[in-house]
């Protein structure tokens, strides 16, 4: 893990080649003229507003959004809890179903429910780091704000014995001071390749079939599991049993997100209380 991170931090991505690209061309049509400098700059600058609304693409900083594509595998992702009422049903259920999941929480979510973190460790899962207050603009705020947001989090888990390596931020956006807070804090970024756009389970009708419509080999497929807004906690959970029956169905295995990547997601300390 350590060897791959400072591989990463040496690694120019494409925001680097792209600027470097943006300026040579703006100083060469400078010299015919002036109007023509400014369209590499605009669609650099363009480039730069749109890219972190991607997941999957690794514009600033490298991004692991999918997994291994030669087998018919996929791995499982839960975003935002951990919640007293919903992640204890789904322990439940990805036990019954034999899946390995990660769980990528809230820091202040898993400060008020140790308990359910230790749960999720002590069932074979994996915990990644989702900041601490889930802010979804945290990516415009400054890099002190996003550093402590990220770091808090690793904090908070270290005290309850683990330490995650792979950080998802909120809906998935990045900028361009993320690189620099995951280098210091030796962590890196992970995303997603399938989602079904739930709006944070405000949006399950047909959750299910949006999964398994859209679900390729390697996929990271992200859910989550905080408490559904309008249909309820049978209804949610009826559609997570379909995606799992349905996912079997068609052939894939769901491999914990470590097997699927070919990376840790956490390790475990010994400062656990």
């Amino acid at each position: 893990m350590v060897q791959k991170v400072l591989k990463d931090r040496v690694k120019f991505y494409p925001a680097y080649w792209v600027g470097l690209i943006a300026f040579v061309s703006a100083g060469l049509l400078f010299l015919f003229d002036i109007r023509l400098a400014a369209v590499p700059l605009a669609l650099f600058l363009a480039l730069c507003i749109i890219s972190p609304f991607f997941p999957g693409f690794g514009f600033f900083l490298p991004i692991v959004s999918h997994g291994r594509t030669d087998k018919m595998a996929v791995a499982v992702t839960f975003d935002d809890g951990p919640y007293a009422l919903t992640t204890p049903e789904l322990l439940s259920l990805l036990s019954k179903h034999n899946i390995k999941a990660t769980f990528f929480v809230v820091g202040k979510k898993a400060a008020q429910r140790p308990e359910l973190i230790k749960q999720i460790i002590a069932e074979g899962h994996c915990i990644g780091n989702h900041s601490f207050s889930h802010d979804n603009f945290v990516m415009l705020k400054s890099s002190k704000t996003l550093f402590r947001e990220v770091s808090s989090t690793q904090d908070t888990l270290k005290g309850l014995g683990i330490l995650p390596l792979a950080f998802r931020p909120p809906v998935g956006i990045t900028n361009p001071r993320l690189k620099k807070v995951l280098i210091k804090l030796d962590m890196y970024n992970v995303n997603f390749s399938c989602r079904a756009m739930d709006c944070g389970n405000r949006r399950i009708t047909g959750l299910s079939s949006r999964i398994l419509k859209r679900v390729r080999p390697g996929d990271i497929i992200v859910l989550h599991d905080k408490p559904p807004k309008k249909e309820g906690l049978t209804f949610w959970l009826n559609e997570i049993e379909t995606i799992f029956s349905g996912l079997k169905t068609k052939g894939y295995t769901v491999l914990p997100l470590p097997e699927l990547i070919g990376k840790p997601v956490m390790i475990k300390t010994e400062g656990s209380r």
